[in-house]
């Protein structure tokens, strides 16, 4: 149904943007080159059960945590941004009631941190930080390593900056290490990964640039430093159909990854959790 729709928006847009749009679809792209023994999440002793959460139970717990990521974003400084999300969260409860199911960023982003221990946490895209104060809400303790350029404005709302994003975290009481870089994540997240190589990520968020150079190029640096039983998660999986192709190919044809979508409201948030430090099985489709 989105990429119908998509579809039929592309139809009344200029030519110029439409043909770009199939060049994103079709231009090629940088892969994750991985090496072995990735650390496995924390807690996984030689006696201890491999159990990371399987796809259902991310997802169910996704849909299950709209009330504790209210009352994560009731305690940050109240922007439009903010206030729009609990808008909309307010307004599809009193309409639907028990019957409502959905899920976002921010409540994978909870679900993800309840259900798995987390001590390292690296986002691309924080903005405004309200995705990474709802994981400083939940895993106070968690090291957090943020990448954005922090323009001043960014697609017609204000972006204040890390000491901002330094306050939404402190505001949720999280009390774990911040470091904060700004730059081009293409440049900036392979040079701090090469000057942190023993650096893995229980948890990692890509929401920056979405074209088709810009994604795959994030997917390519972070992927190979995702422990295994960690968790990818990317927001705007469905904003477009390169996207989703990416998504694809990248991972959910990986068998080192079993994957969780919801797509069913908003632009769609899909999740990815490692479950292998093996080689690729099978050839990308």
């Amino acid at each position: 149904m989105v990429q119908f729709i998509l579809r039929r928006l592309f139809n009344g847009l200029p030519l110029s943007y439409r043909a770009r749009r199939r060049w994103e679809w079709s231009r090629s792209f940088p892969l994750p080159n991985y090496t072995e023994h990735t650390p496995t999440i924390d807690g996984m002793g030689p006696l201890d059960i491999f159990l990371p959460p399987n796809p259902a139970t991310l997802g169910a717990a996704a849909q299950e945590a709209m009330p504790d990521v209210e009352r994560a974003l009731a305690r940050l400084t109240q922007t439009d941004e903010v206030a729009g999300v609990q808008t909309y969260y307010r307004a599809a409860r009193e309409r639907f009631g028990r019957h409502w199911r959905y899920a976002d960023l921010l409540t994978t982003l909870w679900a993800a941190g309840t259900l798995s221990p987390l001590r390292t946490y690296l986002e691309i895209g924080v903005r405004n930080g309200r995705s990474t104060a709802i994981v400083g809400a939940v895993s106070p303790t968690c090291a957090i390593y943020g990448f954005d350029l922090w323009t001043d404005e960014y697609d017609g709302v204000a972006n204040p900056g890390p000491e901002f994003v330094r306050e939404q975290l402190q505001a949720v009481s999280h009390t774990g290490d911040v470091e904060l870089v700004q730059g081009d994540s293409r440049k900036a997240v392979p040079a701090f990964l090469r000057d942190h190589p023993q650096l893995y990520f229980d948890l990692i968020t890509i929401d920056g640039d979405k074209s088709t150079l810009g994604w795959s190029s994030d997917l390519a640096a972070v992927l190979p430093r995702l422990k295994v039983g960690g968790i990818l998660i990317s927001d705007d999986i469905f904003l477009a159909p390169h996207l989703g192709r990416l998504w694809d190919e990248v991972i959910r044809h990986d068998s080192r990854y079993v994957t969780w979508e919801f797509a069913q409201g908003g632009v769609g948030v899909a999740a990815a959790i490692r479950m292998s430090d093996g080689p690729l099985l099978a050839p990308l489709h």
